[in-house]
């Protein structure tokens, strides 16, 4: 089943600067083969949803490694059996709205 998804990760106990954590997130979710798109307060996530959820613990793993005690983590996530959908559809469909 594929799966769309907006994840945030949210080292806590490492001090205010968390982007070299969400950088080694980002390299996590790369290597997994995901389409992901990076946004100021988090990323969107497309794939299968192993693969997905797989890299997701696999980014807890990789923070906890580099030293975070805690991890806050925020996810929404959407599947659809109707049609494929994608992340650039969902965004084209409201820029050609807004278009119009």
């Amino acid at each position: 089943m594929k799966v769309i998804a907006d994840l945030c990760v949210v080292p806590l106990g490492v001090g205010v600067s968390v982007s070299k954590y969400i950088a080694a997130c980002e390299k996590v979710l790369r290597e997994a083969g995901l389409q992901i798109q990076l946004h100021a307060y988090g990323t969107n996530i497309e794939g299968d949803w192993e693969v997905v959820f797989g890299a997701i613990k696999r980014c807890h793993e990789a923070v906890h490694e580099m030293g975070a005690p805690r991890i806050s983590t925020t996810l929404k996530f959407g599947t659809r059996t109707d049609r494929t959908q994608t992340m650039a559809d969902k965004v084209q469909s409201v820029q050609e709205k807004l278009a119009g």
